[in-house]
C-alpha cells in the first residue's frame, strides 16, 4: 500500500511517522486524534503558525520550549503579554524568534479570548463531515480545501494572524477535525474507517 510503512514494532504506519522517533510519538499519540478546548487548540493553532516555511520538526522539537515561553499556551497568560514579554520572545533562543510570528500570537490569543463561544467551539464548527473511507495515498491530500479555505476566512475577519488555508488544513488534520491517516495505519481515530472492513 502506498505511503504506509511497517515499523520495526510490526505496526503499520504512514511513512512519514517512520522517519524519526520524534514522528513516531506524534503520530501515533497525537496527530489525527480530535481535540478540544480553547488552550489545547490555542497551542496548535499557534504552532502550526510558526511552523510556517520551516519543517514540523524543527516545531515539535521546540515545543517544550515554546510552552515554557508562552505560559503552557494559556490564553488568559499570552492575552496580556506586554512589549517586555515581546522583547523576551525576541530573545529565547529555544523558541523561533520570528517577530512577526511572536505578535501574531499575542494578537490571536487576545482574538480567541474575545470569541463569544470560544476557540474551539469555532475551530470544530468548519470541521467537514468524516470521509467515508480513510484515503490510501498522501497524494490524495489536498493543500486546502473549501472548509479550510472557510476557516482561515473566519478567523481573519475576527483578528487572527498567520492562518491561511494550507496552515488551517493542516491543522484540522493535526487536531482531528479531519483523519488523514492511511487505510492500514494503526492508529484508531475517532469515526475513522480505513476502508478495510474495520
Amino acid at each position: 500500500m502506498t505511503d504506509l510503512v511497517t515499523g520495526p514494532d510490526g505496526l503499520p504506519r504512514c511513512a512519514w511517522g517512520t522517519s524519526t522517533p520524534d514522528y513516531a510519538i506524534y503520530h501515533d499519540s497525537e496527530w489525527g486524534r480530535p481535540l478540544r478546548g480553547d488552550d489545547a487548540l490555542y497551542e496548535r493553532l499557534t504552532l502550526e503558525a510558526f511552523q510556517s516555511g520551516l519543517s514540523w520538526l524543527t516545531i515539535l522539537r521546540k515545543r517544550p520550549a515554546f510552552r515554557l515561553a508562552f505560559d503552557d499556551f494559556r490564553l488568559d497568560r499570552v492575552a496580556g503579554y506586554d512589549d517586555a514579554d515581546l522583547t523576551r520572545l525576541l530573545a529565547d533562543a529555544g523558541i523561533v524568534r520570528n517577530r512577526a510570528k511572536i505578535e501574531a500570537a499575542i494578537a490571536n490569543a487576545r482574538a480567541a479570548l474575545a470569541l463569544p463561544g470560544g476557540l474551539s467551539a469555532l475551530l470544530w464548527s468548519y470541521a467537514p463531515p468524516p470521509r467515508p473511507a480513510r484515503i490510501r495515498s498522501f497524494a490524495e491530500v489536498p493543500a486546502s480545501t473549501p472548509e479550510s479555505t472557510a476557516l482561515a476566512k473566519a478567523l481573519k475577519k475576527q483578528g487572527f494572524r498567520f492562518v491561511g488555508p494550507t496552515t488551517a488544513y493542516a491543522l484540522m488534520q493535526a487536531t482531528g477535525m479531519v483523519d488523514d491517516h492511511l487505510a492500514g495505519c494503526h492508529v484508531a481515530t475517532a469515526g475513522a474507517r480505513d476502508g478495510m472492513g474495520s
